[in-house]
């Protein structure tokens, strides 16, 4: 009678310890095992790539569909805070010039005659008033404006008038004298009717410094302007006659707004400025006023409507989305790999 025999289970077996131990076919021991983990591992590595991959793609899907979205809202919301009031309503209306005079400024020809145009336009607008805080800029700019508003001004039949805060200067108020009347502040900055080119000549510096400028040109004026070459007596005079014909322009433009208004004196037109009081006992403004007194007197529309274009919440987004999403390229491709 054979004897039950009781054994751990965790302990090995005659037959287990008579067994040969499993190696590689290189002869280690444990290989399945190490070949089995680096199938893992690359699985799990392959698993991750994937899944940023579908991540990416998925963002910038997602960014792709915000930015359609901030066009569409830019779209149908370019007029600003006008579409929160009722413009077929008797109204004033309001087109803020501010700042520099430039092309592709806040203030330049284009956005401000569109806002003109709009306010113009509307049944409900009964005078346009221009709002200028400017120290000037471009006479170009200045001089389209002024063209501008004479016409939609007899194309329309409605009156426009000119509220100064700080400062309307030089081009600002070439602008200026194309309304019907200017109404300043007594302290107001006004006039500076006059035209200046500036630069710099660094030509004795260089000679001090033993630099010598290697400058070539098809044309012998063509690098008259250039600070570093030295200016001859005939580009200085044609220079001037250039500025003083702009500066006729001007002298002409202030003659034909002001009229008989204008009490013209020898510094009239030198280029000085004066405050808001001077400027109206010499006729380049008519009287002191702000915008609500002209709305509420003048025009005798208190409600006022701002038709001013400006860059909304929307045209901000699409702009920084724009910057971030250049920055992103930029940086994926900077770190994919083969791209050094």
């Amino acid at each position: 009678m054979t004897e039950p025999v009781f054994t751990d289970p965790a302990s090995p077996t005659p037959a287990d310890a008579a067994a040969p131990a499993a190696t590689s076919p290189s002869g280690s021991v444990g290989g399945p095992a190490w070949e089995r983990s680096v199938i893992e591992k690359w699985m799990q590595d392959s698993l991750s790539e994937q899944r940023a991959a579908r991540r990416w793609k998925y963002g910038l899907r997602l960014a792709w569909l915000l930015f359609f979205a901030a066009l569409i809202w830019l779209g149908m919301d370019r007029t600003g805070s006008m579409h929160n009031s009722d413009v077929s309503r008797p109204h004033t209306a309001v087109v803020e010039i501010k700042g520099e005079i430039a092309s592709g400024a806040e203030a330049s020809a284009e956005a401000v005659i569109s806002s003109m145009r709009s306010a113009f336009e509307d049944e409900g607008s009964q005078a346009v008033v221009l709002l200028i805080n400017s120290p000037g800029g471009s006479p170009v700019q200045a001089g389209i404006m002024n063209d501008e508003i004479r016409r939609l001004k007899a194309l329309h039949k409605k009156p426009v008038y000119v509220v100064v805060e700080e400062t309307c200067a030089s081009a600002a108020y070439y602008i200026a004298v194309a309304a019907d009347q200017i109404f300043v502040d007594k302290a107001s900055i006004v006039g500076s009717i006059g035209v200046l080119m500036d630069g710099f000549g660094f030509t004795g510096l260089m000679d001090k410094l033993g630099v010598e400028r290697r400058l070539m040109t098809a044309g012998q004026n063509k690098g008259f302007l250039d600070p570093f070459s030295p200016q001859t007596e005939k580009q200085k005079e044609f220079a001037q006659s250039m500025l003083n014909q702009i500066h006729q322009q001007f002298i002409g433009a202030v003659k034909d707004g002001r009229g008989d208004r204008l009490k013209e004196t020898a510094d009239t037109f030198s280029g000085l400025f004066w405050t808001g009081d001077q400027a109206v006992k010499m006729g380049l403004a008519d009287q002191l006023g702000n915008l609500d007194y002209v709305a509420r007197e003048i025009v005798k529309a208190p409600e006022i409507i701002d038709y001013t274009r400006r860059e909304n919440v929307a045209e901000r987004l699409v702009k920084r989305f724009g910057a971030s999403m250049g920055e992103s390229l930029a940086s994926a491709l900077r770190y994919a790999p083969g791209l050094r």
